[in-house]
């Protein structure tokens, strides 16, 4: 009796996650498993979908998300359907160490729960954040953790991974986490490891000493046992470009050693994060209120102008690596005009001080501004792109205003760009960066491979048109040439269009 099936998609090449050549055959869907047949052989569907010419792929697993709420958003301000619309059937989110718990859900289980009922139509898996547990724990303060507090971290980190976190996630430019010495990550990233969990990381430094922070975080891999993985890779700033024809033959000689380390990575040149971000650590001490306390204090102003020009130890400094005239703004909820502006334009147009300009921003938006920097060299992002451990993140923060393209554009940019107008990587290996490698890092079982047996999470797409239309001044358009994406067997793109189908959840690793 021939096989029976509720989707059958038919026609188009197979790329199955592995990186293995594109190869011909049929892909059944039925109650959310995936079936692999032979081209011609026979069977029947509720739904037979014809697709010569295209690739039919595992779903995109998008490594390094900050999508941990957008789902939930009720105001219809957030793009939250920007990821699948590319494909991405599973987010990993709780990066840089800022997770949604134990604040502000107080656990894993309460996080999956609001997902659950507000529904999504992709996948979600989560990171704890670092920086979260921290703050939840010992306050927002400029100090060391006690012992007590660290074990308190410590458990909660634990009762995390036990309850099917992805592992723990660090952000060592921003506050509180760069309050944190190395022993007290290590002493958290222990508790991964006991898991078999990765220790996944935005290093203290991805500027000038960036190669001494890679060095901290593979000591941290070492001393906890941890499996490594870098966040978004790269050497940004005038005096870090280049770095990455060092860091890169490191990560390879580690592996060659037998270190489990991998990295991710966006096809852009600029990075986003928040204004606030680009002050000096000592500014943020004790939390929102004070460094808001700080910046209406003119004394204070000319210390974090004075720090800035001048550097601090141990603090990335990215204007002082790069300039005000590399940072633009993109999401202020009370000074819209403003968006795509950079600060160093707003300071000359207004004959101000770009640090008052900054300061002032800040306080009329109560500290909520999001920015894009300009930061990095192509032949950077090209490097890291086409290194054989590198899978696909798009770092995406969805918010209000202009944000940056990448939460929108990354997975079809890579293939429309990178694979068919560059020939920078192949098709197969580029699939399985954003894939197979993927699901192996995070612990996706069943996910990222096209194989019988697996989670129907699927993507078609024309690689002879797909491509992100995503831009700086226009950064959510959806990328043209994906045709259908299937999630647990349902369908929840077609078209360009998002489906009312919400089968998706958050995912226990």
């Amino acid at each position: 009796m021939n096989p029976h099936f509720d989707l059958l998609i038919r026609g188009a090449d197979i790329a199955d996650g592995t990186g293995a050549p594109l190869a011909a055959g049929q892909v059944g869907v039925a109650d959310g498993r995936v079936r692999v047949l032979p081209p011609g052989a026979p069977a029947t569907a509720d739904r037979v979908v014809d697709a010569p010419g295209h690739v039919v792929a595992p779903g995109f697993i998008d490594a390094h998300t900050h999508s941990d709420v957008t789902a939930l958003d009720r105001t219809g301000e957030l793009p939250a359907h920007s990821a699948v619309l590319q494909g991405v059937t599973v987010e990993v989110c709780g990066n840089c160490g800022d997770s949604a718990f134990p604040g502000p859900f107080p656990d894993f289980p309460a996080f999956c729960r609001a997902h659950a009922d507000a529904g999504r139509p992709n996948h979600i898996a989560s990171l704890v954040g670092h920086g979260t547990l921290r703050e939840a724990v010992a306050g927002p303060d400029a100090r060391a953790v006690s012992e007590d507090e660290l074990g308190a971290m410590c458990r909660v980190l634990d009762d995390a991974l036990s309850a099917g976190a992805a592992g723990l996630s660090t952000g060592l430019i921003y506050t509180p986490g760069s309050y944190a010495d190395t022993a007290e990550v290590t002493a958290l990233a222990a508790v991964a490891a006991r898991h078999g969990k990765p220790y996944v990381t935005h290093l203290r430094d991805e500027m000038s000493a960036v190669e001494e922070a890679l060095e901290e975080a593979v000591r941290i891999a070492r001393d906890s046992g941890a499996p490594l993985h870098v966040s978004h890779h790269k050497t940004a700033g005038r005096y870090g470009w280049g770095g990455t024809e060092r860091t890169l033959p490191r990560l390879h000689g580690l592996r060659a050693d037998g270190m489990d380390v991998t990295c991710d990575v966006y096809p852009y040149t600029a990075g986003s994060t928040s204004l606030a971000a680009m002050l000096p650590p000592w500014a943020h001490d004790g939390g929102d209120v004070r460094l808001l306390e700080r910046l209406r204090d003119t004394e204070q102003r000319a210390r974090m102008r004075a720090a800035i020009a001048d550097g601090v130890d141990g603090w990335e400094n990215t204007v002082g690596n790069g300039g005000w005239d590399r940072i633009s703004l993109a999401g202020t909820a009370h000074h819209a005009a403003l968006h795509g502006r950079t600060v160093a334009d707003i300071a000359y147009e207004r004959g101000a001080d770009p640090l008052d300009v900054v300061a002032d921003l800040l306080l009329a938006e109560d500290g909520d501004v999001t920015i894009i920097s300009h930061s990095m060299r192509e032949d950077d992002v090209r490097r890291v792109l086409a290194a054989p451990f590198t899978m696909i993140g798009s770092d995406g923060v969805p918010r209000p205003g202009l944000p940056h393209p990448r939460w929108a554009g990354t997975f079809a940019r890579v293939l429309g760009r990178y694979v068919r107008e560059l020939g920078l990587l192949g098709l197969p290996d580029a699939v399985h960066k954003m894939t197979g490698a993927t699901a192996a890092r995070f612990g996706l079982t069943g996910r990222g491979v096209l194989r019988d047996g697996g989670h129907a999470d699927l993507v078609v797409f024309d690689p002879e048109t797909v491509a992100d239309r995503a831009t700086f001044s226009d950064p959510l358009p959806a990328p043209c040439g994906v045709r259908i994406v299937v999630v647990a067997g349902a369908v929840v793109v077609e078209d360009g269009e998002v489906t009312k189908a919400r089968p998706g959840r958050v995912l226990a690793c």
